[in-house]
């Protein structure tokens, strides 16, 4: 082993923790105890492991980091400024208002491709970057991901590892900073290394147990996993927080917590300024192999012939688009939790089955390498059923942090999915969904309007979530109907009406069916199929209530909080017009599709007499 290179990384790590303590300090909140952990792994990787260039971070063939463990922000933050990213003495102004070197990190940051913090999320991410250089791209790039020791109590981790075993990533690793100190106790395991080493080789993975702080061992370790073939590599670092300060190392109390600024953190710059090498510099990065773009072929996608009178599934129609689109555009990548033959996704993998990737039942696992692929360049569509969605809701949350370009569809929404029952409905996607900021909201009623919604979201930069149903409805629409980010289509409207009525998905039928029968009454309405949510088509749906009476009804397959009734009551709650909301307010249960939508007060008859009452 090279003297020169473990004195540099020796200086560089004690550097990395004066940063963090100074940083931290400064700025009177953080985490400097955890970046001291890492520092020796973090400067391993910075300046001796990696190829990436400091200057060009967004080089496609960079090795890819990852900040797992995101609360030791400082520390990576210190790593890119000894690398020269920027100033060194930008590190100052860590937290605060205005600076991008926020408490945990963001890609507001050139350099972080996602938000991290909340924990258990970075291998997930790891796995989606891995699978595209490997199965995709062909890339040789590398993906390290740092993990904390308290966050590998998550499950998401673990359904990190089976995928990340399965695929064979032999180009991920993952270092676990074994620490041995939570936030409010000791950790589970504690420094029980071997313990981890286990779990990990129990999930197909060749797993190192090294001293975390002896840089012979950590380079070795490295080098040992990028010789390993067919199997991703774990080194689980033995460290102890606080490391190199001797009044706080390996002692509880200290999570989160900044060295006073004076006396106490001058005397602990003090004992790391003695740990500096001199003359130890000279570095230069390992600058990556030049590669070549590989632009997408963004065709316009054909159009089926769906033919007035025809019968399709939302959903159905979703996984044809789906896989029509993978046939004009090879940046589209699918993936799914083992619902493929419900949501329709099947249809993508039969015609593009190398774009394809399978996640199982490990909806959280899902997101994440959705979100790791996203960062790649690549659009990857990730469905399920959409309450099952509701699992990775965190993710999701994290994905809208990170202004991930990810699409997610969820079928079998709302109780009109039928005998299932209340496990399988989802009734609340549209509240979660609407909440995630930057996510545009689809809820297509019929196979035309899925076909260019699933086209509008790949086109479209940003988070989209497109919400289908599992029973067959009617075509509303011909091929060359246009929609839109944040429009609506005006299905029926006279100059006689008093209510507007405003639906979606399945309930734009029932109200159809609803104006049919109110004919013979002489009774019409105006009828709006919102088939986006969000952004909610606000001028049309003021528009058309400025014509009845400012009278508007709200018709949805979704519990009455935070759906669609919430959304067109914030659209108009200023203009003096009246929203009715029509939706599921109990507890569903099972029954036939008809049936239920009867029950829980949306079906055309319920329609009926909600327009009849109001006309009066």
């Amino acid at each position: 082993m090279d003297s020169n290179v473990i004195n540099l990384l020796r200086d560089k790590a004690a550097r990395l923790r004066i940063h963090s303590v100074r940083s931290t300090s400064e700025a009177g909140s953080g985490h400097p105890t955890s970046c001291c952990s890492a520092a020796d792994v973090v400067s391993a990787l910075f300046f001796h492991v990696m190829r990436y260039d400091p200057k060009d971070p967004k080089n496609p063939n960079n090795d890819r980091f990852i900040l797992s463990k995101g609360h030791a922000a400082p520390v990576l933050y210190a790593a890119w400024a000894e690398a020269g990213n920027f100033p060194v003495a930008d590190l100052l102004k860590l937290r605060t208002l205005g600076c991008d070197l926020e408490g945990h990190p963001t890609p507001r940051l050139p350099f972080v491709d996602v938000a991290t913090g909340s924990l258990g999320q970075g291998l997930s991410v790891g796995v989606g970057m891995a699978i595209n250089a490997k199965y995709l791209d062909k890339s040789d790039y590398r993906t390290y991901v740092l993990i904390g020791d308290g966050e590998s109590a998550e499950g998401a981790v673990w359904e990190a590892a089976a995928a990340a075993g399965h695929y064979k990533l032999d180009n991920l690793c993952a270092i676990l900073d074994c620490n041995r100190l939570g936030q409010s106790e000791a950790t589970m395991l504690q420094h029980k290394v071997e313990v981890y080493q286990k779990r990990f080789k129990a999930f197909g993975w060749h797993a190192i147990v090294v001293d975390g702080h002896n840089l012979e061992e950590i380079l070795r370790a490295f080098d040992e996993g990028a010789a390993k073939k067919r199997r991703p590599t774990a080194i689980i670092a033995k460290t102890f927080k606080g490391k190199g300060i001797s009044f706080v190392e390996d002692k509880d109390g200290w999570h989160g917590k900044p060295l006073k600024k004076g006396e106490e953190a001058d005397n602990a710059i003090r004992e790391l300024e003695a740990q500096l090498v001199a003359g130890a510099d000279g570095w230069q990065p390992k600058l990556p192999a030049p590669i070549e773009s590989k632009a997408g072929n963004a065709k316009r996608v054909p159009k089926t012939e769906y033919k007035p009178g025809d019968m399709v599934a939302t959903r159905e129609a979703y996984g044809a688009a789906l896989a029509a689109l993978g046939a004009v555009d090879n940046t589209v990548v699918a993936m799914d939790g083992d619902t493929k033959n419900s949501t329709y996704a099947e249809k993508f993998k039969n015609a593009n089955p190398k774009r394809y990737f399978e996640c199982y039942i490990a909806e959280q696992n899902l997101v994440g390498v959705a979100v790791g692929l996203s960062t790649r360049g690549k659009v990857p569509f990730a469905s399920t059923f959409a309450c099952f969605l509701a699992r990775a809701y965190d993710h999701i949350r994290m994905a809208g942090i990170s202004q991930a370009n990810i699409k997610l569809c969820g079928s079998h929404a709302g109780v009109s999915i039928g005998e299932d029952g209340p496990s399988q409905m989802a009734l609340e996607d549209i509240a979660m969904m609407r909440a995630v900021p930057g996510c545009t909201l689809f809820h297509p009623s019929d196979a035309v309007s899925t076909e260019a919604i699933v086209e509008i979201a790949a086109r479209h930069k940003g988070m989209v979530f497109i919400r289908t149903a599992r029973h067959k409805t009617a075509i509303l629409y011909g091929k060359d109907t246009e929609f839109k980010i944040g429009g609506s289509r005006v299905l029926a409207q006279a100059p006689t009406d008093k209510v507007t009525v405003v639906a979606a998905g399945v309930t734009v039928h029932e109200a159809r069916k609803a104006l049919e029968s109110l004919k013979g009454e002489g009774i019409t309405f105006t009828l709006i199929d919102a088939y986006c949510i969000k952004p909610i088509d606000r001028d049309t749906i003021r528009a058309a209530a400025a014509k009845t009476n400012n009278t508007i009804v709200t018709v949805e397959d979704h519990y009455i909080q935070g759906g669609l009734g919430d959304a067109v009551l914030e659209a108009v709650a200023d203009a003096g017009i009246k929203v009715h909301k029509m939706a599921v307010t109990e507890l569903p249960r099972s029954g036939k599709p008809d049936e239920l939508l009867e029950k829980f007060g949306i079906s055309a008859k319920r329609i009926v007499e909600k327009v009849r009452a109001l006309n009066r």
